[in-house]
This record gives C-alpha cells, sequence and structure tokens, in this order.
C-alpha cells in the first residue's frame, strides 16, 4: 500500500525542494480552456474567510462514533462540523463559568 504524501511531511518537503521551479512565462496555458461567463458567476472563494478575529488552531481526539453524529447533526443544520462543535464548547464552556 502506497502512502500518501502530503507536503507538510518530511517526504513531502523533500520532493519539493528537489522540484524545478518553472516562471509563469515559460508554462503552456495553451490547453486550458477559457473560463465562460457562466463558470465564473459560480466560482467562489475558498479558504478561510477572512475576520477580524483569528482562531486558534488545535488538534484533538474524538471518538469515530462522536464525530459521526457531529457531522450528521451539522449537516441537518446545514453547516460545517468545526462550526458546530465550537458553538457546543462555547455554550457549554458559557454555562459552567
Amino acid at each position: 500500500m502506497k502512502r500518501n504524501r502530503s507536503a507538510l511531511s518530511a517526504p513531502g518537503r523533500r520532493v519539493g525542494r528537489s522540484a524545478k521551479h518553472i516562471p509563469d512565462s515559460q508554462i503552456d496555458f495553451s490547453d486550458i480552456p477559457e473560463a465562460t461567463d457562466e463558470e465564473l458567476r459560480r466560482m467562489r472563494r475558498v479558504g478561510r474567510p477572512a475576520s477580524g478575529v483569528a482562531k486558534q488552531l488545535i488538534a484533538i481526539r474524538i471518538a469515530p462514533r462522536l464525530l459521526y453524529r457531529l457531522r450528521k447533526m451539522a449537516a441537518k443544520q446545514k453547516k460545517p462540523y468545526q462550526t458546530l462543535i465550537h458553538e457546543l464548547l462555547e455554550k457549554a464552556a458559557s454555562h459552567a463559568a
């Protein structure tokens, strides 16, 4: 079984360092079709939304069953599961205080 190499892993960093940089001016983009107006209208930004208060990234271990249930709850509410977890933790912390 071949392991998935993340760009953040040590082997991934070695591969990244050994790759030769090619300036944009030397890349042939001719086989990439132009985006249509409809495609441009449907596009959306990806990544974290710009906000005044950044959240801190942490890692926690959650039982697979619990994570499944949280993801299912989040899907019903049409929100990302991480947002739901944040809201639940915030609510629990405010009740405990």
